[in-house]
């Protein structure tokens, strides 16, 4: 009997200790859910201490260390539902891993913010809302209003793997947010059209863009006999190109009071490009070596413009995108009149610094949920088609923040996926050049010509219009219901604050 009882209560020890284990994996697994949460809560503090340094003995100091705050924490949401921009198309490529994109992303989200964001930060601190019609004090709270709608909105998006447009959101949050205090007449609607012009045209042109670059890739390289032979000669001048064209950028960016001549800023970035091309042409040279002439090896010399407009794609959503959360820090830091009154519009640094380095956290932390959406899911990318779809959607942002335009990013980069997507079903049916080269490879390896799949065509001709109808149902609602989620927080706030 005693030796029976020993056995169970062994038995039973067994089983308490199993339970205890089991609780501790799901206390581990629970610890980790929340060190993200909690690196970025240290990350809003950091924030406010920052920014308490700058305006600590200031009158409105608190405002502009609550609006710190709120800026860091819309900066965090944008790097963390707009990542999928950046590098989606190369990380679905296969060009680089997931870690890899995530700090090229991170180390040119916060170089382009900082050299070249303060373009469109004057247009959504200054311009969407007329801040000589509206009283100080109450332009503080209207921004306030606007960074709290448009952040909240943005986190649920993220959390539901929706990748909305975080520019739709600020400028939507924003014009609620100064409806609900002063009404219609201090909303720059000239403006604002300006604004929601841009966003139909950009990604319509995103997508040509994209359209144009996959055209001329397999015009030069896919569909020539040697392939090998033509990417050789012509990767170097992709990359050099794209390096060019981003100097051109910089150089107009930097001009020292006022704007170099055209003519100087396109000899630098022609100088620039065929320094590039002198450099690279060796190291193509080089991976081409022993390469089949196959469409398979043309991934290898991809993977360098790949990455490299991966890089610049990021550099130009810093510039454009750092705006959605600085601009109205911006203001409600002239509206404090802590900065300069003779710099109004422009952001002082340490609020640009905010901005960049929320958004790095951001991307960091909570950037991989979205990014198979526009990598894999819309159509499928091979390196050549992602290295269209980046250039096209960077050099799209860039002169968009050139002209100072806050355009959705996000619809700029799903626009040039669907030019890809949709220019390929035209080349696969009709062109002249693919027909040729199908028919002259069945008669050199004595096939049949592969009888075109129409069910197998339409199947993923559904699939992308199905994308296509989630998106613009997302850019359809975040403007309206930021707009509405503005105008009820400028209510409470003045209910409970003024």
């Amino acid at each position: 009997m005693q030796q029976r009882n020993a056995v169970l209560t062994k038995r039973t020890l067994d089983k308490d200790l199993d339970k205890v284990t089991h609780v501790e994996d799901a206390a581990k697994y629970v610890s980790r859910r929340l060190v993200a949460p909690g690196l970025g809560l240290i990350f809003l503090g950091l924030a406010m201490l920052f920014a308490g340094v700058y305006v600590f003995d200031r009158p409105g100091a608190v405002l502009v260390i609550a609006a710190a705050a709120l800026a860091a924490y819309m900066a965090m949401n944008i790097g963390a539902n707009d990542v999928t921009n950046n590098v989606g198309a190369a990380v679905g490529a296969r060009a680089i891993t997931m870690k890899q994109a995530l700090i090229i992303a991170a180390i040119f989200e916060v170089l382009g913010a900082t050299i070249a964001g303060g373009e469109v930060v004057k247009t959504i601190s200054s311009s969407i809302v007329d801040t000589v019609a509206v009283p100080r004090a109450m332009l503080g709270w209207i921004m306030m209003a606007a960074l709290m709608a448009a952040a909240l909105w943005i986190n649920l998006a993220t959390w539901m793997n929706a990748p909305v447009s975080t520019t739709h959101a600020i400028v939507g949050a924003v014009i609620g947010a100064g409806i609900g205090a002063v009404g219609l007449h201090p909303v720059n609607w000239r403006v604002m059209l300006e604004i929601t012009a841009s966003w139909i045209t950009s990604p319509l042109i995103g997508g040509l863009i994209a359209a144009g670059l996959l055209y001329l890739v397999k015009t030069l390289i896919i569909y020539r006999e040697d392939k090998i032979a033509a990417a050789k000669q012509w990767v170097p001048v992709m990359i050099a190109v794209m390096a060019g064209g981003f100097m051109a950028y910089m150089v107009l960016q930097l001009s020292p009071h006022g704007r170099y001549p055209s003519l100087t800023i396109l000899l630098i970035g022609i100088g620039i490009g065929i320094v590039s091309w002198l450099a690279v042409r060796p190291a193509v040279l080089r991976q081409s070596e022993n390469l089949e002439n196959r469409r398979s090896s043309l991934r290898t010399l991809f993977h360098f413009p790949l990455i490299g407009s991966a890089a610049l794609l990021s550099f130009a959503h810093g510039a454009n995108d750092v705006s959605n959360a600085v601009g109205p820090l911006s203001a409600i830091v002239h509206s404090a009149g802590i900065a300069d009154s003779s710099m109004i519009g422009r952001p002082p640094l340490w609020v640009m610094l905010i901005g960049a380095f929320g958004i790095s956290v951001g991307l960091l932390l909570f950037g991989p949920r979205l990014i198979r959406l526009v990598g894999s899911e819309i159509t499928k990318l091979d390196p050549t088609r992602a290295y269209c779809v980046a250039m096209s959607t960077a050099f799209t942002v860039i002169v968009a923040s050139w002209l100072g335009l806050p355009v959705s990013t996000t619809h700029i980069a799903v626009g040039s996926v669907f030019g890809v997507g949709f220019f390929r079903e035209w080349y696969t049916r009709y062109s002249k050049r693919r027909i040729e080269f199908v028919r002259r490879k069945a008669e050199t390896f004595e096939i049949e010509e592969p009888e075109p799949n129409v069910h197998e065509a339409r199947r993923r001709y559904l699939v992308r219009r199905s994308h296509f109808m989630t998106i613009v149902g997302a850019w359809i609602i975040t403007v309206p219901v930021s707009a509405a989620l503005a105008a009820v927080i400028y209510w409470v706030m003045f209910a409970l604050f003024m």
